[in-house]
């Protein structure tokens, strides 16, 4: 008769504490769950998806993180401007529309004043050289200050620019003058001038339509980029001249990356900075001399002038775009001569 009572206390006793255990295993499968969950990061660029950029970096890339991050982050690739159009990409990532965007910083003039320093004739000779500078002045604090609205994952740059024109092959400014340029940034834009050329700003997806139409008589484009845009079936002749190089970045909206675990963090770090400056450069510089070999089996007539600023032709026009530039930089209250020394300083230690 007394042992009823205690089986019965035993008994509860049991159940709660299988009950506990229930609770706890479901506790525990849900956070497991949870910390499985995919995080989807939207990636816009400009560049075509057939373009050696999007499928030999990005792509390879996004596969990366993928992996690396056990597949809780997953990068969904918008080639071709898909979902930020190229002139307002990082303020769409910096504003949240998108969570990752690359841009050129010469599409939106006077944003990045500092950064397109580099930019200038002189600096860089190859797309690797240019990707190292950018990365080292961003790490080393000197352009960090125009990125604070987002979180920076890499700089990038392209080869030299080179003219690429329908109907005419330029070898000195003189002829530059009266044609219409496509020029892709400031900086580029001062040095076309100055040669007696009317700068156009076109986005590099407007290109194409625009030699077609004859909007413009040529453009200042990277090799590869002839290429990656077609261009390649609309110009005849190219004067091979590293007057100026463009500067480019992958960044990523600020709270989406803080919103992230330190562990996924740290995965999208591990695929940022220098390394991946590194690898663009090495992409556009293997398809910079694949390009120029292209447009050599055509039979399009290339001139080359390899070092402009010793040339007595090229060196005053490159000269009074720099000086134009870094003028209107300091005039905003900015040290561009500072900045310019400092690129400078890293053109030299990152020339390969």
């Amino acid at each position: 008769m007394k042992l009823a009572p205690l089986f019965s206390i035993g008994a509860l006793a049991a159940m709660s504490i299988i009950g506990c255990s229930n609770q706890t295993s479901e506790s525990t499968d849900a956070s497991s769950a949870s910390s499985k969950e995919t995080t989807v990061l939207r990636f816009s660029h400009f560049w075509p998806a057939t373009s050696s950029i999007s499928k030999e970096v990005f792509e390879p890339w996004a596969k990366q993180i993928e992996t690396d991050s056990d597949g809780r982050l997953k990068v969904e690739l918008y080639p071709s401007a898909g979902l930020a159009k190229a002139d307002v990409t990082y303020e769409s990532a910096a504003k949240g529309t998108i969570d990752i965007g690359s841009q050129a910083h010469g599409y939106t003039n006077g944003r990045f004043p500092l950064t397109q320093i580099t930019e200038l004739p002189g600096l860089s000779n190859s797309a690797t050289q240019m990707g190292c500078m950018l990365q080292t002045l961003y790490d080393d604090g000197t352009l960090a200050g125009e990125y604070e609205d987002s979180h920076l994952l890499f700089m990038y740059g392209a080869g030299p620019g080179s003219l690429h024109t329908t109907d005419k092959l330029i070898r000195t400014p003189e002829d530059m003058k009266g044609m219409r340029i496509r020029r892709p940034s400031a900086v580029a834009g001062d040095i076309i001038e100055s040669a007696g050329a009317s700068p156009v700003g076109l986005p590099a997806n407007d290109m194409y339509t625009s030699l077609q139409r004859g909007v413009v008589d040529g453009l200042s484009f990277p090799w590869e980029a002839v290429t990656a845009f077609k261009i390649d079936e609309i110009t005849k002749y190219h004067t091979n001249i590293p007057f100026y190089s463009s500067a480019l970045m992958v960044t990523m909206n600020k709270d989406k990356y803080e919103s992230l675990p330190d562990d996924l963090k740290q995965v999208l770090d591990n695929n940022s900075g220098m390394a991946l400056a590194n690898k663009v450069g090495e992409v556009f510089d293997k398809h910079d001399e694949m390009a120029i070999q292209a447009a050599k089996d055509k039979g399009d007539e290339i001139v080359e002038i390899p070092d402009p600023l010793n040339d007595p032709d090229w060196k005053g026009p490159l000269l009074d775009g720099t000086k134009k530039y870094l003028a209107d930089v300091n005039a905003l209250g900015l040290d561009a001569d500072g900045v310019y020394e400092k690129a400078k300083a890293a053109s030299a230690a990152c020339k390969v």
